[in-house]
């Protein structure tokens, strides 16, 4: 074997010496790694040490016999891959109880990470380590330590693994630190678990390592195509439930790029299978990732004339303010006062997540319309009728910087604070604010449920309404509401096995209902900022799809700190299946008191959001829910949690404890106008009872968000957007 390896490597670096300058040819893409039929980027089986960029997202599929796998690779660093995986095999079917599963085949779930330990220099190849089939039935389990290098246009890589990447074995070089190593105990299929449970005691371990190389080869002229060539260490007797045939352990297979990010693949591996795949990544964290803006701050006609008219009565002055910020920028004046050649306004909006930028439009406005005298705007944005930063810009400094077109003098030059409600008060110019007022979205919405014995997808297409009723500044009440257009929901049926009470096991018996009309949320909110960095809220009404009641939320989130601490108390009734405005009675009635401290802490330097919620859960189970995210430039959040309560293994099922991720997606992102809305993507990989919390709406550390001065300081660069 050694010598093989030692072949193909000659071979290689031979072929190498031999072609011209990488920069005689054209490899469009050369860049760009690929995916392997595992989903995460790698040759054809074997894995890499590449990386795509921070905030880049992929989806790839393939199909090898006896496999079909799609996964989903997040990269929330430059140094770390995340991949969520689904496999179908189709060589043994999901249960052996036709009455139960019928003919379908096998799904699996598994979880992947990568860290790259080394970056690629010069000299030195980029090395990484990583652990596939984290948490899940370990079928594929294995971890890895592999080193690539790029020479030219070929990208070599080798590395050693364990678990089924075990053959062309050797020693496992670490049990000469202890003898433990050579115990796996989870290293067949045998050993294989239910899911859920993180087998760490099995990582590195087995009596055997494998060794593992193989070359992408990015050919000449030929429009970016590559090939990739590979030495397999997987042990298929232990991978699969059938022991799989393997002719070769050469793989080997082409990779065509259509565009940067999307990809086609043709292989043959094993030495008797063929397989081929698809796969497409973008990177999203940067600003305006996919469409460019064509949204610049408006101009106004005749400016000149209203200075003039202003200055002569500063009641025109905010009279014509409360117009064009409203009519030009969607921004929304509140209150005015002119003091000491100080324009001071008060109000809200709903089109910009950069609050740098929500206030650099404000003043562009305001300079265009206020007399020459007026040196200082001072604007200070609302939320829920709380306030909750305020801006003191020098309007020469900020006409000067933007001539320049540079920013961070003018953060020098400028105060941002948290704003007093005592100070607001008394502000000259109250206009008559039209209340009650109702807004409304209207938008299709698609839910899913993948995986179960009943069949691998169901979902269901309905038409949704989200409404705001403004009652008064800090009253709303807020409302989604759908009717069902199209599903196959009426072919689920199994029913929850959980022993603890059926807070979300029951999906089922609610999910069946999506075709008729039906609310899911109608909530009442009272918001409240009584004194410094201290808020509430008081809610009732029907909070989600399976649960109502009333409650209370309480945060303290210091202005100059990363810091929130809050609580939360519900008491909670469930909903009946119909989802309209009555709730389950009789043996079925279920009702509780839930509740939870929170803390949240964002790290300075990665910027890395941890939340922790402790406290009672909806199935009066108690214990902890962690969650951490990361938001980057453009608005793209990439975040996972998981959680821990009293309940035993047993008692919780199938997954052992709760966990999950998700995306946040801006949808201007794929606009060129600015907008705070949306849309989101998460996945839980099993609906269980045990350590779920209360989903409701406007949870006060998302209202406070724009409360801190980091969150200025971050997107500052957007002041003249």
């Amino acid at each position: 074997m050694r010598k093989k390896l030692a072949a193909l490597f000659t071979a290689l670096i031979f072929s190498i010496t031999l072609s011209a300058d990488i920069r005689d040819y054209i490899y469009p893409y050369y860049d760009q790694p690929s995916f392997s039929n595992y989903g995460t980027i790698g040759l054809m089986q074997m894995p890499t040490a590449r990386l795509l960029p921070e905030g880049s997202l992929a989806f790839t599929w393939s199909h090898y016999e006896p496999y079909l796998r799609g996964s989903i690779v997040a990269y929330p660093f430059n140094w770390f891959e995340a991949s969520y995986q689904y496999t179908d095999i189709n060589n043994k079917l999901y249960s052996d109880v036709e009455a139960f599963s019928g003919s379908q085949s096998y799904k699996d779930k598994g979880f992947d990470i990568k860290f790259r330990l080394l970056k690629e220099s010069k000299y030195l190849p980029a090395v990484a380590l990583g652990v596939r089939d984290l948490g899940g039935t370990a079928l594929f389990a294995s971890e890895y330590i592999v080193a690539t290098k790029r020479i030219k246009n070929v990208d070599l890589t080798g590395g050693i693994g364990w678990g089924v990447m075990n053959r062309n074995g050797i020693s496992n070089p670490l049990g000469k630190i202890t003898e433990r190593f050579y115990n796996r105990g989870v290293n067949s299929t045998e050993g294989i678990t239910s899911g859920g449970e993180l087998n760490t005691s099995s990582f590195f371990r087995g009596e055997e390592a494998g060794l593992f190389a193989g070359a992408e080869i990015f050919l000449p002229k030929i429009k970016g195509l590559r090939l990739k060539v590979e030495y397999d260490a997987t042990n298929y007797q232990e991978e699969s439930y059938e022991p799989l045939e393997q002719d070769s352990k050469w793989n080997y297979g082409f990779v065509y790029p259509i565009t940067r990010g999307f990809h086609i693949k043709l292989g043959y591996a094993r030495g008797n299978t063929l397989n081929f795949g698809f796969s497409y990544s973008g990177s999203w964290g940067k600003k305006d990732p996919v469409v460019k803006k064509n949204d610049p701050p408006k101009k106004i006609e005749y400016s000149r004339t209203y200075k003039y008219v202003n200055s002569l009565d500063k009641g025109n002055l905010y009279k014509t303010s409360l117009e064009f910020l409203r009519t030009k920028e969607k921004l929304y004046l509140q209150s005015a006062d002119l003091e000491d050649n100080k324009f001071k306004i008060t109000f809200t909006q709903n089109t910009h997540g950069s609050y740098p930028r929500m206030m650099g439009r404000a003043v562009g406005i305001l300079d265009q319309l206020s007399p020459d005298e007026i040196d200082t705007f001072v604007l200070t944005n609302l939320n829920a009728e709380m306030p909750l930063l305020t801006y003191e810009i020098s309007r020469s400094d900020f006409n000067t910087y933007k001539r320049l077109k540079i920013t961070e003098p003018l953060l020098s030059s400028s105060e941002i604070y948290k704003s007093k409600t005592e100070d607001l008060e008394n502000y000259e110019y109250q206009p008559i604010t039209r209340l009650p007022l109702l807004l409304n979205s209207f938008s299709p919405q698609l839910r899913s449920q993948i995986g179960g014995p009943d069949g691998f997808y169901f979902g269901d297409l309905s038409y949704g309404v989200k409404s705001e009723f403004i009652i008064k500044e800090n009253l709303t009440l807020l409302t989604t509401a759908s009717i069902g257009l199209v599903n196959n929901l009426g072919d689920l049926k199994l029913a929850s096995d959980s022993s603890l009470p059926h807070v979300r096991t029951d999906i089922v018996k609610y999910l069946k209902q999506s075709k008729k009309a039906h609310i899911t949320r109608m909530q009442l909110n009272y918001f409240k900022n009584p004194f410094g960095s201290f808020y509430y809220k008081i809610s009732g009404g029907l909070f989600e799809q399976m649960f109502g009641g009333i409650g209370i939320e309480t945060l303290y989130r210091p202005f100059t700190k990363n810091y929130g601490i809050g609580m939360e108390l519900w008491r909670v009734k469930q909903r009946s299946y119909r989802q309209l405005f009555s709730f389950l009675e009789d043996d079925n009635k279920y009702m509780t008191t839930t509740g939870h401290f929170n803390f949240y802490f964002k790290e300075p330097r990665s910027q890395v959001l941890m939340s922790i919620k402790a406290g009672r859960f909806l199935a009066e189970d108690s214990g902890f829910n962690f969650d951490f995210s990361r938001r980057f430039k453009s608005g793209l959040t990439l975040g996972a949690f998981f959680s821990r309560t009293d309940i035993s293994y047993a008692e919780f099922g199938e997954g052992s404890f709760d966990k999950g991720w998700y995306f946040l997606f801006p949808l201007s992102m794929f606009s060129k106008k600015h907008s705070k809305q949306m849309t989101s993507f998460g996945l839980r990989p099993l609906t269980r009872d045990g350590a779920v919390y209360l989903v409701h709406a406007h949870h006060l550390y998302g209202v406070t968000d724009q409360g801190v001065l980091s969150h200025s300081t971050r997107d500052w660069d957007d002041i003249y957007d």
